[in-house]
């Protein structure tokens, strides 16, 4: 059986989510108690206590010429952002090239695809696996700027534990909110901090509360990652946003968006011709675990990949209460936060008999089979 799981958590804390936004503004986070770390060592060592399938994935020909090409791990970004034209302090310069790449000889051009499908000698962030060895799950974090800013051992962390390190833009800003200046640099700023840090390139982007268009997801091509994971289906949810797959190539369910750019959206279940969301966070919370898995398997069963998400806040029962935020924000954010930690563990366990890859992984497979 060939199913894959895809783990994916967006690294921010419990006073950075949206519905709190008017009652905790931006200026008063540096205030606010600092709980992610925890959480995130609870995630992390959770992950490495379950025994799993990690199967190698077969790269995409898209990226078979890219080979790498050693450097100082340490100026790869500001060498990288210096050919694009993009730093912190110059506006992003716009480009035709898709993943903003120069030919293959670039350091950043996909280093890690320069083994057999059965040595996959990747960057620290993305594993070194061998044909079907049993391992822990490996996941893709999705980390805040300004988290990674004021804890940069734990983005260390996350990478020396195996899992790849991708971004989750800098202050948590809607996309949509945002002029298209404010964020390129905001695209930019979160991928050299992350990148500064680690020492590797980042190929990842999801955008906060999922707010994303085909005008952003352009946005996003141009400042130089390769793939984006912020489409969630649901169309009942004010503030995730839309866009036009329909014409794109599908593989599996990546969507090919231009040369060398991709789309991994948010799974969710299709039931008698409606969306129902199914991804993750709040819903996992809320739906009770013998549904939801019965869920993900019919998920699994036609699309033979299934993409989950969640955050270290629900898994953090002792976070501080914001008591003025209405009760519809009150359920939505509390309901079974003393549950999910539980929950996840179970769910995780349920899974294992599957192949765990990280969306870099999944992305430069060889082409999946379209469902």
């Amino acid at each position: 059986m060939n199913h894959t799981i895809l783990l994916t958590f967006d690294i921010e804390d419990w006073f950075q989510v949206e519905n709190f936004k008017q009652y905790i503004p931006f200026s008063s986070w540096p205030k606010c108690e600092l709980r992610v770390e925890k959480n995130v060592h609870k995630i992390l060592d959770l992950l490495d206590s379950i025994n799993c399938n990690t199967g190698p994935p077969h790269h995409r020909s898209t990226f078979s010429s890219l080979r790498n090409n050693p450097t100082n791990s340490k100026n790869v970004s500001r060498e990288s952002a210096s050919r694009k034209g993009l730093t912190h302090n110059s506006k992003p310069a716009t480009h035709n090239s898709g993943f903003g790449l120069p030919p293959p000889t670039s350091r950043l051009a996909l280093h890690a695809l320069n083994s057999s499908p059965f040595d996959l000698s990747l960057s620290p962030s993305t594993l070194r696996l061998t044909s079907h060895v049993k391992s822990s799950p490996k996941a893709t974090f999705f980390v805040l700027g300004w988290i990674a800013e004021r804890l940069p051992h734990l983005v260390r962390e996350i990478q020396a534990r195996g899992h790849e390190i991708a971004s989750h833009g800098y202050g948590h800003e809607l996309c949509r909110e945002q002029s298209t200046e404010d964020l390129k640099n905001d695209l930019v700023k979160s991928k050299n901090l992350l990148e500064d840090i680690t020492g590797e390139p980042v190929y990842g982007y999801r955008a906060p509360s999922f707010s994303i268009n085909d005008h952003i997801l352009q946005l996003i091509r141009e400042t130089g990652y390769l793939y984006d994971s912020s489409f969630n289906s649901f169309g009942l949810h004010g503030r995730y946003g839309r866009m036009k797959l329909n014409g794109n190539g599908r593989n599996g369910i990546l969507y090919t968006i231009s040369d060398n750019f991709f789309e991994l959206p948010v799974s969710n279940l299709k039931l008698l011709n409606r969306i129902l969301p199914w991804g993750g966070g709040g819903y996992f919370r809320l739906i009770p675990l013998s549904i939801f898995k019965q869920g993900v398997d019919k998920i699994l069963k036609k699309q033979e990949v299934y993409l989950f998400y969640l955050h270290p806040w629900e898994v953090d029962s002792d976070q501080p209460k914001v008591s003025e935020i209405p009760r519809s924000f009150k359920f939505r954010h509390y309901v079974n936060l003393d549950k999910t930690y539980g929950k996840l563990s179970m769910f995780l366990g349920s899974l294992k008999k599957y192949r765990f890859l990280t969306c870099f992984q999944y992305v430069t497979e060889e082409p999946h089979q379209t469902r």
